[in-house]
């Protein structure tokens, strides 16, 4: 029997807002309805269906990075092991975390242009 879909919109609002920041990122609806944020149509972070943790596509080796440094922040749950992703506990609003493990994220999905023009923007702040 499936569990139950359980998750809360507003739950994922601090990390969708954040992540919408960045050029060309879009809503989008993603696994089981649940919301999420892409680029380029690729998931870049959605709440999960249980409404416990945002995964947030990172790759392998800054996920093995933030696990370690931040084990409280972030886990990984049997089923991702073999994803790029990590996956953060959603009632932790640390700013300048997010939009940092954020960052990784979009330029990972990013095309070069896109890269080069967000550089460039933001040399002049």
């Amino acid at each position: 029997m499936k569990k139950p879909i359980e998750f809360n919109y507003s739950d994922f609002d601090f990390v969708k807002n954040i992540a919408l920041s960045f050029p060309d990122t879009e809503e989008s609806v993603s696994h089981e309805g649940t919301p999420s944020v892409k680029v380029r149509r690729k998931l870049m972070c959605r709440i999960h269906d249980n409404g416990e943790f945002i995964p947030i596509r990172i790759g392998f080796e800054s996920r093995d990075f933030y696990m370690e440094t931040y084990p409280q922040i972030f886990h990984l749950p049997e089923h991702f092991k073999n994803y790029p992703y990590v996956c953060m506990w959603k009632d932790w609003h640390d700013r300048k975390l997010v939009t940092e493990v954020l960052e990784i994220c979009w330029r990972s999905l990013a095309t070069k242009k896109q890269i080069k023009d967000f550089e460039a923007a933001n040399s002049l702040d």
